[in-house]
């Protein structure tokens, strides 16, 4: 890991001391010690309400959809790590990305990927184009056709990268100049990479939204999103429609995710390495036909990964030489690797995409994408690497014999 995960100093409050390195914003960034207790740990505010010393009168808090102070420190913590200055935290990532969404207003448009999450692709097509939003899926991976497909009444530019499930690698600099210069907004997914491999505001993005159910959180324990930036007029406009939906997460739910971060970096350590490791093995493996690994240097998005990446993440994709039948037996008989939608969690999880998190997409534009029915997805855990291999081959062997 590089310096270059260090440029902020995030809620430390300590002026001209040298910035903290991530591994350390991950464990203190908007945690200090309950002052009356002494707690080491972020209290868990469960209340509604708060009392007011005179109408209007209060302390910071009124009302806890609007504000809590679990809350709070979870947002801190999350705009350190992603050297941010504003956070807002959502009771999904689907509700932060309805929020991204909220900023605009009928007949704008939005350029995304042709390949983006099936929860995204469904919130795009079948709610917010009744809201006349229109919407141009294209191959995010050639910045030339993301020009293209800007219009007058572009509006949004929304990346994913690693993209799901296909980890196609988006430049993010060269995207977010192209919406720069058509007076569009960036945002950015950045839930695969998760703050402690990528920092889309670093490079120029306006907005990034996590799932934190998935790495950040890192346990299949909760479920939550949140919005990240550093324009202070976005945030407010955000923190509007925050409070006025009402999509917040309960203050628990935030403590879970912050004892979450405290262990991303060691967790992503491992989640790297052992799917280095598999996505290797599946290389050489007969069955297989492609895999989809931007750490691997025949991936076509290696170099740009290399650059605006410190790692090359947890996530992996590979494509069976099988029908959709035979694919589901594989992901089927698994034992180490658990069959189950979600991902980034300590445990292994395996998964195909076209009956399972992309089903809502259409076939015939699912497999233009290259969301073939022999694709599979995984998750790559934190076990032992050999353990995780010998699933594989054993699953592999069971169904395609």
């Amino acid at each position: 890991m590089d310096d270059s995960d260090s440029d902020g100093d995030g809620a430390d409050g300590r002026g001209e001391q040298e910035p903290r390195r991530i591994e350390t914003r991950s464990i203190h960034a908007g945690q200090e010690p309950d002052p009356e207790t002494g707690a080491l740990m972020t209290p868990i505010h469960a209340n509604s309400t708060y009392k007011q010393d005179a109408p209007g009168d209060h302390r910071g808090y009124e009302y806890s959809r609007t504000g809590n102070p679990t809350r709070t420190d979870l947002e801190e913590n999350l705009a350190s790590l992603e050297n941010a200055a504003h956070g807002r935290a959502f009771a999904s990532g689907m509700a932060s990305i309805n929020t991204v969404l909220n900023l605009l207003e009928a007949g704008d448009h939005v350029v995304t990927g042709n390949d983006v999450y099936g929860g995204t692709h469904r919130i795009f097509t079948q709610v917010y184009e009744e809201y006349d939003l229109e919407f141009s899926f294209v191959d995010m991976t050639d910045l030339g056709e993301i020009e293209a497909a800007f219009r007058e009444e572009t509006e949004l530019l929304w990346l994913e990268t690693p993209t799901n499930p296909l980890m196609s690698i988006v430049d993010i600099a060269g995207a977010a100049e192209i919406a720069h210069d058509n007076d569009a907004l960036c945002a950015i997914d950045n839930t695969f990479a998760t703050p402690y491999l990528q920092r889309p505001l670093d490079l120029g993005a306006d907005i990034v939204s996590h799932s934190l159910t998935k790495y950040l959180g890192g346990h299949s324990d909760v479920v939550g999103g949140a919005l990240l930036t550093n324009d202070a007029d976005l945030d407010e406009r955000l923190g509007f429609y925050q409070n006025s939906v009402g999509a917040t997460p309960g203050p628990f739910e935030c403590f879970l995710v912050l004892r979450g971060t405290k262990t991303l970096p060691v967790r992503m350590d491992r989640h790297c390495e052992n799917a280095r490791a598999i996505a290797e093995w599946l290389d050489d493996h007969p069955d297989v036909d492609r895999v989809y690994y931007p750490g691997l240097e025949s991936h076509p998005g290696h170099e740009i990964a290399a650059e605006q990446m410190d790692d090359f993440g947890g996530m992996l994709s590979f494509e069976l030489d099988a029908s959709m039948e035979e694919a589901s037996e594989v992901v089927s008989n698994t034992d180490v690797f658990t069959l189950a939608e979600s991902l980034g969690g300590v445990e292994s999880l395996i998964e195909q995409p076209a009956p399972m998190t992309h089903a809502a997409i259409p076939r015939e534009e699912r497999v233009e994408a290259g969301l073939t029915d022999g694709l599979v997805r995984v998750s790559v855990g934190i076990e032992h690497v050999d353990d995780l291999i010998g699933d594989l081959e054993s699953a592999i062997e069971m169904a395609l014999e």
